[in-house]
Parts: C-alpha cells; structure tokens; sequence
C-alpha cells in the first residue's frame, strides 16, 4: 500500500478514500483538553490512522506568533487553526485540535468552513469546572491571575462560552484520561471516523 498526499491509498490499483476529520476539544485552561487528544491520537495511531494534533500551545508559538489575547486576536487564531485542522481533514488525517476557543463565533465559523468544504467536524466540550481547573493548573495561569499577575484568563477574569449541543461533552473531572479518549474514540467509530 502507498500514501499519496490527497489522503488516498492506493492497493493494487484500487483506490480506497481515507475519511479525515477535525475533532476540536474546546474547554478551559487546564480542563484535559490537550492530554485527552494525544492519549487519543496514540490509540489511533497504533489503529493504523494519520493523526495531527494540533496544540494550541505550539499553534500560538508558531502560526499565531505575535498575536495577543484579545477578543480579535484569539478569532484569528482559531480560524487559523481551523483552516490548518480543515486542509489536514480533507487530505485523510485525523486532526486533533485541543484549543480553547472561548467564544461560540468563532468555533462556529471554524464548523462553517468545513461544511462548505464537505469535510467532518466533531466539537467536544471538555466540560472540567474552573474549580478543578484552578487546583490543576498546569501551567501556572490560575495561580498568576489570582497574585495579580495576568488578567483576562478565560473562564476566571475574561469570559468562555460553553457549547450548547457539541457532539461529546467529556466530565474529565470523574473519569479517567483513558475513559476519556474511549469516549471520544466510540464518538469517532460511530461517525465512521475511527
């Protein structure tokens, strides 16, 4: 079997077309969004599937360099995003984009741009309450904002917008990673995705 880059495989002259999708993990800073899509993409991985996880981190140290966190500036970043998470999605790759996007607008533009292009989207809401996320803090952001630090920390001081109806919401405060990534691997095999 060879891998052409339109997201084809080719066997013995008969070409099979490889579904690739985007499955966007919204949530707060600290929610598991991040650790839920590369406990994933490793399980899809040893399945045999091309999978891109694109951390919104790196994405922002990248492909976002130089923008800021206002209200403008994270839509451009997620339409960014989403336009990265859509070329990859077409061309027959899982991609994982574990990004906070906090405001519906904007996630839903991203859904708009991958409807227009035929391509599968999955929002999930990895649905950790602040209070969690706040003891959790990986990064240090809940303890920065609260000593005065930083401000506009979604969920605390600057606002998120939850999903109303995404596809999956994940309580990744009463379950494990694992349990998690099966949830959202049951997702991706019911849409015929896995």
């Amino acid at each position: 079997m060879t891998n052409r880059q339109d997201g084809r495989d080719v066997q013995d002259d008969q070409e099979t077309t490889v579904t690739g999708a985007t499955v966007w993990l919204t949530g707060l800073p600290s929610a598991g969004k991040t650790t839920i899509a590369y406990a994933l993409a490793e399980r899809l991985r040893a399945q045999g599937r091309r999978v891109e996880v694109l951390d919104g981190d790196e994405i922002r140290e990248f492909l976002s360099a130089g923008l800021g966190f206002s209200r403008e500036d994270r839509h451009t970043n997620v339409q960014r995003i989403g336009y990265v998470a859509e070329l990859l999605a077409r061309n027959g790759v899982l991609a994982l984009a574990p990004v906070i996007a906090p405001f519906a607008d904007s996630r839903e533009a991203v859904r708009k741009r991958h409807q227009s292009e035929g391509t599968a989207y999955l929002e999930v809401h990895v649905a950790t309450p602040v209070e969690v996320c706040s003891v959790r803090d990986v990064k240090g952001l809940y303890a920065k904002q609260a000593a005065g630090e930083i401000s506009g920390l979604t969920g605390v001081d600057d606002p998120y917008e939850a999903p109303v109806d995404p596809d999956l919401r994940i309580a990744s405060h009463t379950q494990s990673v694992d349990e998690s990534a099966t949830a959202l691997h049951t997702l991706l095999t019911e849409r015929g995705l896995a």
